[in-house]
C-alpha cells in the first residue's frame, strides 16, 4: 500500500473512531505528502458518513433495548 493510501485510511479511521490525536497525526502526514485537498475532503466526507451510520445504528439499538425494558 502506498503512503498516500495509508494516510487517507488513517484519516478515515480516526474520524470514524473519534480519535482526535490520530486525526491530527494523519492529517499532518497527508499534508506532508502533498495529498490534494480534494482527496482529503472526499475522504473526510466518506468517513463522516460511516461514523454517522454507526451512531444511528447504535441509537436505534438503544431505543429497542429501552422499549424491551419498559414492557
Amino acid at each position: 500500500m502506498d503512503e498516500k493510501t495509508r494516510e487517507l485510511i488513517g484519516i478515515a479511521a480516526s474520524i470514524a473512531g473519534h480519535c482526535r490525536p490520530c486525526f491530527q497525526y494523519h492529517f499532518k502526514q497527508a499534508k506532508t505528502l502533498n495529498i490534494p485537498m480534494i482527496d482529503l475532503e472526499e475522504t473526510i466526507e466518506f468517513a463522516k458518513s460511516i461514523s454517522e451510520a454507526g451512531n444511528k445504528g447504535m441509537y436505534e439499538l438503544v431505543q429497542k433495548q429501552m422499549k424491551k425494558e419498559v414492557k
